[in-house]
């Protein structure tokens, strides 16, 4: 018995480190002590939900969630083709996705602040004109508004489904919230601060919202052929098909996306809450992370 103890810690360790890699970078290990480890005010507390969801394994579902859902607002998805550069460097783009959400979550006050700074002057610089000859600008609040609801939507719902603690009605309201608090320091003019909120102004974007060749194109570039080796493209597979079978159907259709009744109750999700439960025991930190409020 005690042989078999190393073995599995060698392996949680060699999971931990590859996925940890991956999402945060070679500046993760440096990311992750400042984040967690500098002393000062922060702008959530330790009980608050947006902690409980971010930190939770269940977002790697709600992250390619709301990619999808995000790349049906043409505007967006213009914005996103032309200046993300998602294809040529996608891990790039995760690990600074994944950072910014460490450091607004759990960083410092001051830090928060500096990387959302940082993130607007990025916004303000984003501008163009869709093949269609629409204009669009990162910094519009109208188009910041769309991504922060995909998002806050995707993770809510990965995590409701997913999460190793599902919160009640009220911390889903209370996680809605928080994060309208990190919406608002990006721009997003009077975000939704509850879940009905939040319901409705999906529904009001819904008119505007289409899948272009763009879109199209992003979502078999994330479902299909992810830059991954050959030995996690079946865990991948997993992570994807959880993430689609979230997202509502008239999300999917633009899309082209499938919908298989009866499979993804049973084996998709069974499939995925297994998966999850597989990163959540390889991520979890080896030592107590502590948080000054």
């Amino acid at each position: 018995m005690n042989v078999s103890v190393p073995g599995a810690f060698d392996l949680r360790e060699r999971l931990a480190s590859s996925l940890f890699t991956r999402v945060a970078g070679p500046a993760g290990p440096d990311n992750r002590a400042r984040i967690h480890d500098t002393p000062g005010p922060r702008w959530f507390g330790p009980d608050r939900p947006i902690r409980t969801v971010h930190g939770d394994a269940s977002m790697f579902i709600g992250g390619l969630r709301a990619l999808l859902l995000q790349s049906l607002h043409p505007l967006a998805m213009a914005a996103v083709a032309a200046h993300s550069g998602y294809q040529g460097d996608p891990w790039g783009r995760l690990q600074r996705t994944s950072t910014f959400l460490a450091v607004t979550t759990y960083g410092t006050a001051d830090d928060a602040q500096q990387a959302v700074d940082r993130v607007r002057a990025v916004h303000d610089r984003v501008k163009g004109t869709t093949p269609t000859g629409e204009t669009y600008h990162a910094a519009d609040p109208h188009l910041l508004a769309w991504v922060h609801i995909a998002e806050v939507d995707s993770f809510l719902q990965a995590h409701q489904r997913y999460g190793a603690h599902p919160l009640d009605a009220t911390g889903c309201d209370e996680y809605v919230a928080d994060t309208a608090r990190v919406a608002a320091a990006l721009g997003v003019t009077d975000p939704p601060r509850d879940q009905g909120e939040l319901a409705d102004r999906l529904a009001a974007y819904r008119p505007e919202l289409r899948a272009t060749q763009e879109a199209r194109e992003a979502a078999r570039f994330i479902l299909l052929h992810p830059p991954l080796p050959w030995i996690a493209r079946v865990p991948y597979a997993v992570l994807t098909a959880n993430a689609v079978s979230t997202l509502p159907l008239w999300a999917r259709k633009p899309l082209r996306l499938p919908y298989l009744p009866g499979i993804e109750e049973t084996c998709v999700r069974l499939g995925g809450h297994a998966l999850i439960t597989t990163i959540r025991w390889a991520m979890k930190p080896s030592r107590p992370v502590t948080h000054t409020t």
